[in-house]
């Protein structure tokens, strides 16, 4: 699979990407370390790439759209590949690359879910939040292949600490869908050393 990979440009300009980011995200974004990078998969036209640079977050983009990758370089480093179709492209001698936090939204390819949970660090952030059964009644996508089933999510990610999760209908716009917001162990700890806190 071919694969390019744009860094970043030193313009600031923001042709793209300027849409409200998800609230989900924006709310449980303050789990990631002060400076930790973020992986966007399926990151589109960049607007929680935007939000994390703009906090200091390195930041990593993925996305098979070139002409959505072109816009996201003043951001981060911008991987253009179809990770439906061929292999993951965030590989490192064969090993998954990891990051501070992984970051999903309005977008689903089961295949992908055990990547995405190996792509977290360890005590990595995972924020995730895409449509869910139900949706076909209200809109767009209508495909099971696209709707998350009830506790899906969780299933998926069980091997996860799970911090907040939410599984409804959202009035505007009309919209089922699951989030989950969770973390991956952190480094074993001392019997001395406090447990990791995690401010809700």
């Amino acid at each position: 699979m071919e694969m390019n990979v744009l860094h970043p440009s030193p313009s600031n300009d923001r042709p793209h990407g300027q849409e409200t980011p998800s609230g989900w995200v924006q709310r449980w974004s303050h789990l990631l370390r002060p400076g930790g990078t973020v992986l966007d998969v399926a990151c589109g036209q960049g607007r929680h790439m935007a939000w994390f640079a703009g906090r200091g977050h390195p930041v990593t983009g993925i996305d098979r759209s070139p002409q959505a990758l072109a816009a996201v370089t003043p951001w981060g480093v911008a991987v253009q590949a179809d990770i439906e179709n061929g292999p993951w492209p965030l590989l490192h001698e064969g090993v998954p690359q990891t990051f501070d936090a992984v970051v999903v939204t309005n977008y689903l390819w089961r295949p992908l879910l055990p990547r995405i949970r190996d792509s977290l660090a360890p005590g990595g952030v995972l924020l995730y939040e895409t449509f869910a059964c139900g949706q076909d009644t209200v809109g767009k996508p209508s495909r099971p292949d696209f709707l998350l089933q009830p506790g899906e999510l969780l299933q998926a990610f069980s091997g996860l600490r799970v911090v907040a999760y939410e599984d409804g209908y959202l009035a505007s716009p009309p919209r089922f869908v699951q989030r989950l917001a969770a973390v991956r162990a952190p480094a074993p700890l001392s019997t001395e050393t406090a447990p990791p806190r995690y401010p809700l």
